[in-house]
């Protein structure tokens, strides 16, 4: 009989994983190396791992790589591919962490519908859904070596609700078009591959809900209004999910989405 210890153990296992050096993908990386998970840390071109490949390898003994990588462009990603596959890295775990967010300032992007530009709308897609379908279709022969290969792709509550604008008034924030319905195809593409690359494969998604992030007060108020756990999340309160999917404790768990959210979504 294995014990729950066994079952979380990851060790000979590597795990790549895109927006690393983002606040989740941090929270990620360091979950996947605790549990004894080798890492290939994957961001654009100018982040700094230096910070969390240092925390780390102060901690735990496991092997670490970084690569640069625009997931925004398809020449990127197969340069990626390219070097993953030459180099013979094994890939046991696939965490498509990494998200196009923009910010308030981006033309096309927090604006009226009316004033959503098509570009943007292509952008938002090719990172957080084609770069998704790229690298996992690409990465499931990787993934197939060992039978105990494990995709986990990271959604929103967006890609499972509207919005609610009433919490964004007097705030310069938003919720566009393009990252709800490119989050909810990411969670359809999750049903459909796990169908599509089992058994060898499990794929499953997470769903967060709000994370705090020093955003205006008065949004922060109505947010957490209509949570029932009546906060916002912090990157921490995903580590246990990662871990539960990457490891063996979810061996029988595939085409999932799981919402973690403080009981958001439940209203």
């Amino acid at each position: 009989m294995k014990k729950i210890s066994d079952l979380m153990n990851l060790k000979g296992r590597s795990a790549l994983i895109t927006g690393a050096t983002g606040c989740i993908g941090q929270e990620i990386s360091l979950t996947i190396a605790e549990l004894g998970g080798d890492l290939l840390l994957v961001d654009r071109p100018g982040s700094d791992y230096s910070l969390i490949r240092q925390k780390i390898l102060d901690n735990w003994d496991v092997n670490i790589d970084c690569v640069d990588c625009d997931l925004e462009d398809e020449n990127s990603r197969n340069r990626l591919i390219d070097g993953v596959i030459k180099h013979n890295k094994n890939i046991d775990i696939l965490i498509n962490n990494a998200a196009f967010v923009g910010d308030s300032n981006l033309d096309g992007w927090v604006d009226d519908f009316c004033k959503q530009s098509v570009k943007t709308w292509n952008r938002a897609l090719e990172v957080n859904l084609t770069a998704a379908f790229h690298l996992s279709q690409a990465f499931t022969p990787l993934l197939k070596n060992n039978n105990k290969g494990s995709i986990i792709n990271i959604s929103s509550i967006y890609g499972v609700v509207a919005p609610d604008f009433s919490v964004y008034e007097g705030t310069d924030m938003g919720n566009p078009a393009a990252y709800s319905v490119s989050k909810g195809g990411l969670i359809q593409l999750t049903r459909w591959l796990s169908t599509t690359i089992a058994p060898e494969v499990r794929v499953n998604c997470i769903s967060p809900g709000g994370v705090w992030r020093n955003q205006p007060s008065v949004f922060v108020e109505r947010y957490e209004s209509k949570t029932p756990l009546g906060r916002m999340a912090t990157e921490e309160d995903f580590k246990g999910i990662i871990a539960y999917l990457a490891s063996d404790l979810s061996a029988y768990v595939t085409g999932q989405n799981i919402i973690v959210d403080g009981g958001w979504t439940t209203w």
